[in-house]
């Protein structure tokens, strides 16, 4: 496991998820951003029995928070500060939260836009110390937007907030462009684990979806998509790897090579769909 991530578990989601709510809290109404990342699978297959495993990591795309001007930005600095987030010194995207292995939870700000660079870092007009890294594929995430209530216990306190979470088709697309640039195993899980659990239905009606929602621009991520099938075409590929792993460490009782074969027909299926013409 690379040093900057830390172990999944539902523990670390939870904390994730309280370190968000004390943000929107802190921000005193529902923030432009949208919630993409390991927060997301959890609330797009909340009605499977197999649950996702957590994350420490609280990803959002902000092209709506950046288009709504500098008072927005400088909103939301005040927020990550009083939520007790601090700027991690060397990149201006991403703050921290808690000390320990255990404890760190990261907040991270990713855009999408056209008029800079792939992996610019854009920095917030009105901000001192908060900008974003320019990701492409991630605005798929700010076009699929769902408002979700997210309810947390905060020091004895029940506190609740509403966040702006892309949906699946939004999820998957944003995922597919991350997984073929950053080549990292939670992104092969993530991906497969939602085409596999999630409340939409099964693989078919999924690509129909992402298909009616994106329409000709799922076209733009062909290649992504293309490698995307290639790593999960073998028992041996990353991806494949990647959700066994995972999911036989948080569900002992599988056998992996049936998680390996239901994966790989998954992602298969997937791509072929978004594929043909």
């Amino acid at each position: 496991m690379p040093e900057d991530e830390m172990p999944r578990s539902l523990a670390a989601r939870a904390a994730a998820e309280l370190a968000l709510v004390r943000v929107v809290h802190n921000y005193g109404k529902r923030p432009e951003f949208v919630l993409l990342g390991g927060l997301v699978p959890a609330l797009l297959c909340s009605g499977s029995g197999i649950r996702h495993a957590g994350t420490t990591d609280v990803d959002v795309q902000v092209n709506l928070e950046i288009s709504s001007g500098a008072v927005n930005a400088a909103r939301l600095e005040r927020a990550l500060r009083n939520a007790e987030f601090v700027p991690d010194t060397e990149n201006i995207w991403r703050w921290t939260s808690g000390t320990g292995p255990r404890a760190v939870v990261k907040f991270e700000l990713l855009a999408d836009l056209n008029n800079k660079p792939a992996e610019a870092v854009i920095i917030f007009d009105g901000c001192k110390e908060l900008g974003a890294v320019n990701l492409r594929g991630t605005g798929f995430a700010a076009r699929d937007v769902e408002v979700r209530t997210l309810a947390v216990i905060d020091q004895g306190v029940r506190r609740q907030a509403d966040v702006n979470v892309t949906g699946l088709a939004g999820f998957l697309m944003a995922k597919i462009a991350a997984a073929r640039s950053r080549r990292k195993a939670k992104d092969w899980y993530d991906i497969s684990f939602v085409l596999l659990h999630n409340d939409y239905g099964g693989v078919t009606e999924t690509a129909t979806h992402v298909k009616q929602t994106f329409g000709a621009d799922v076209g733009s991520l062909s290649s992504a998509i293309t490698d995307l099938n290639a790593n999960f075409a073998g028992i041996a590929a990353q991806g494949t790897i990647a959700y066994v792993e995972q999911i036989t460490q948080d569900y002992p009782e599988l056998d992996p090579a049936t998680a390996a074969a239901d994966c790989q027909l998954a992602v298969q299926t997937f791509s072929d769909l978004l594929l043909a013409i």
